[in-house]
């Protein structure tokens, strides 16, 4: 294969996955994205070839930088350095994993089978980037399926995971037909068998995933739930304005509709700008006005997004998340924190756990350390901040309804999102501000990806946006009342709580953790061989 073809394929698969994301993509190219990366892969595995491991990885970080470019250049909008940092970074990840499954492929069938490597290794690799300190999951394959959530109701059986699992087993029994095809004289036979279960695996997962969304039935509780979108731009109005003028408007917009009584009140992130210091956050004067609207309406309670403070204790100085005060002596952590406040009950807080790298954290790494202050924190404080050390659940005064918040970007991990579930939540909260990113596909990505942990978890969702996408989601992942971009909004609707676990809220990325293992056992298999090609073992 010339080299022009090479790249031709590398770009078309970059191409072909970029036009397949949400929001605006045709998601079944998906299917077939990883095709031309194949054909490269096959070419360059040859015995011909050997030594060209370097090029098929050149190859290969071309097509996946053209789809994290095409398809997550809006991070630009708010952080350039952090846009390209995560566009260069996340492409090196991609393509070293699908290095890593060249060699094994190649060490240990000699390239003539082995495909299925790539999944177990592609399934690792997600799982990784959800859970180190550089983690970006935002383009995991499962995603992609977020604008047709009738096909996969069964994810609350496999998680997005699943998904991922279809993406590639498709690629590959899509390429193993095209090769017949190609080979048509030696092949006819094969392409027959592998065109046959291409449609079964095709058609099976969307019969069963349709057949799940007709059958499944909500059967719980019903909460109300209003939730508001007060639209501040978070660039020159959120941060500036008077703290009053932001609790007023929030305070407003969910009045207008309060014609009858409510359950719950939803704000967005970081609708509280008033420096709150822990544990004594009833003196905020910002507190004190909610704490005195919910006095009017003492059957409702209210979720609200704040920036908080608390003392740090001698003990916790080494903490990587301690900030030296600079005008006085001793160490203090932030948060990103959301409230739940009800009449004459103590307010209950849950701290950010899963903080975006290098907007609110840095690595914990040694030779990183010195580069925390780097980290921008985009409420206007520098450093990383501290998180809390579990899903805690918001318990309401109604016993009926036990409340899961989740905030911004945590919302994109599946088995984190099942925490708050396996701590007890019956119904899941989620406040963002997405304002950062412009009218850009990144705040429309973003309230997709919901739908997928609505129906991991069999939970309905309440999703408050600052500004960018305000919505309820139902348990079916069906969505309601989504509210346009940069408009003040309010809305309301009646929720589903339900209790009962799904097999993936139970069992979390067990696919992923499977697929780790068996990755491990490929790779050590293929080091250990290389090395005895090599005469290093003997």
């Amino acid at each position: 294969m010339k080299r022009y073809q090479q790249i031709l394929l590398a770009v078309s698969s970059g191409l072909l996955l970029s036009a397949a994301w949400p929001v605006n993509g045709f998601t079944p190219l998906i299917f077939i994205a990883f095709v031309p990366l194949f054909f490269i892969q096959e070419d360059l595995g040859k015995a011909k070839n050997k030594g060209k491991g370097g090029l098929l990885f050149l190859l290969a970080l071309l097509g996946f930088a053209i789809w994290n470019s095409l398809t997550t250049w809006w991070i630009w909008n708010s952080t350039p350095g952090g846009g390209i940092g995560a566009i260069v970074l996340n492409s090196i990840f991609m393509a070293t994993t699908f290095w890593l499954f060249h060699f094994t492929k190649v060490q240990l069938y000699q390239n003539k089978k082995g495909n299925l490597i790539l999944l177990f290794y592609w399934l690792s690799f997600e799982f990784l980037h959800m859970h180190w300190a550089l983690n970006w999951p935002w383009l995991n394959l499962g995603n992609v399926f977020s604008p047709y959530h009738h096909w996969i109701q069964w994810y609350e059986f496999t998680g997005a995971p699943g998904g991922t699992v279809w993406v590639l087993l498709m690629n590959i029994i899509a390429f193993k037909v095209i090769r017949s095809v190609l080979d048509w004289k030696n092949s006819s036979r094969a392409f027959s068998f592998n065109l046959i279960l291409l449609v079964i695996l095709w058609m099976g997962p969307v019969i069963v995933g349709e057949q799940l969304y007709r059958n499944y039935e909500e059967s719980g509780k019903q909460a109300e739930i209003i939730v508001v979108q007060p639209n501040f731009d978070p660039y020159t109005e959120q941060y500036e304005l008077p703290a009053s003028t932001i609790i007023d408007r929030n305070l407003e917009l969910a009045a207008s509709v309060m014609n009858k009584p409510v359950d719950f009140i939803i704000c967005p992130e970081s609708a509280i700008q008033e420096d709150i210091w822990l544990p004594n956050s009833h003196l905020s004067a910002s507190i004190q006005s909610l704490k005195a609207f919910i006095g009017q309406h003492p059957e409702t309670g209210l979720i609200i997004g704040a920036s908080t403070f608390s003392p740090v204790s001698s003990a916790q100085e080494k903490d990587f998340a301690a900030r030296k005060f600079t005008n006085r002596e001793g160490y203090y952590f932030a948060h990103n924190t959301a409230f739940f406040i009800e009449n004459d009950k103590p307010i209950q807080y849950y701290h950010k756990s899963r903080l975006t790298p290098g907007v609110e954290m840095m690595p914990d790494w040694f030779f990183m350390r010195p580069l925390r202050s780097l980290a921008i924190d985009l409420g206007g404080t520098i450093g990383t901040l501290k998180t809390d050390n579990e899903r805690r659940v918001f318990l309401s005064q109604d016993t009926n309804f036990r409340l899961g918040p989740l905030i911004c970007y945590e919302s994109i991990f599946g088995e984190f999102a099942s925490g708050f579930v396996r701590n007890g939540a019956n119904l899941l909260i989620i406040i963002t501000n997405d304002g950062w990113w412009g009218n850009s596909p990144g705040h429309r990505q973003h309230m997709d990806f919901s739908i997928l942990r609505a129906i991991e978890t069999r939970r309905s969702i309440a999703r408050s946006a600052n500004t960018g996408i305000s919505a309820f989601v139902d348990q079916r992942g069906d969505v309601f009342q989504a509210t346009p971009y940069w408009e003040p909004a309010v809305i309301r609707q009646q929720l589903t709580t339900n209790d009962r676990l799904t097999f993936y809220v139970k069992y979390g990325d067990y696919l992923s953790r499977i697929a780790a293992f068996v990755m491990a056992i490929f790779l050590l298999t293929a080091f250990a061989r290389n090395q005895m090609k090599k005469g290093r073992l003997y």
